[in-house]
């Protein structure tokens, strides 16, 4: 485990970013806001990190509290990563980023990796109300839980019940609404997003 490194200032952004400012570690805090995760497929969803990096940041993440390790109980019997209390506090934090940085995400280059499960955290910042939501997109589907305060916000895979609504688009619709460039209902209106379910959610996108 490496020797905990600090700005050595007085400041609680300091502090802050003394706990998550390396590299990497905000991503696998992303990633374990689906839930519990066992290490490969961490690795399979953050391309581009290395494996010792990766085992680096998760013992500091355990070491400073903002994630645990334990066992699953047989059959799986795999180890797995979450986050703690303190760690899912920093949901706000990356969705406060999320929305800085969306003007910078422009088109998607030639060597961008894209996982389907990484617009989960942009489409809950765009929709409104409550409401398990299934997400298509031809890279994968996930759910969503819009408006749960709980964890997991999102998990990847379909919905084990019925969705209050069920969302079919594509990357670049996705990529619109992370930028900003492009509502909610305005993509649905627009006839980019499909909307299917009887909740009050898939109505209420399905009336705009």
């Amino acid at each position: 485990m490496s020797p905990r490194r600090s700005y050595d200032q007085y400041c609680s952004a300091a502090r802050a970013l003394d706990l998550v400012g390396d590299r990497w570690t905000l991503l696998i805090v992303r990633e374990l806001l689906a839930g519990a995760r066992r290490y490969t497929e961490l690795h399979a969803d953050l391309p581009g990190v290395s494996t010792d990096v990766l085992a680096s940041r998760l013992k500091d993440m355990e070491r400073d509290g903002l994630a645990s390790r334990h066992r699953l109980p047989p059959p799986r019997a795999a180890y797995v990563y979450e986050l703690t209390e303190r760690g899912r506090e920093l949901l706000p934090v990356l969705q406060a980023l999320g929305r800085w940085g969306q003007a910078e995400l422009g088109e998607r280059r030639p060597t961008d990796a894209v996982r389907a499960h990484w617009f989960a955290l942009p489409l809950l910042r765009a929709l409104e109300g409550e409401g398990l939501v299934e997400v298509h997109l031809e890279e994968g589907v996930f759910h969503l839980y819009a408006g749960a305060e709980e964890d997991p916000v999102y998990r990847e895979g379909p919905a084990i019940v019925e969705p209050d609504a069920r969302l079919v688009l594509d990357v670049e619709t996705s990529a619109a609404v992370a930028r900003g460039e492009l509502s909610m209902p305005d993509a649905v209106r627009a006839g980019r997003i499909e909307v299917t379910g009887d909740g009050t959610l898939a109505k209420a996108l399905r009336e705009v």
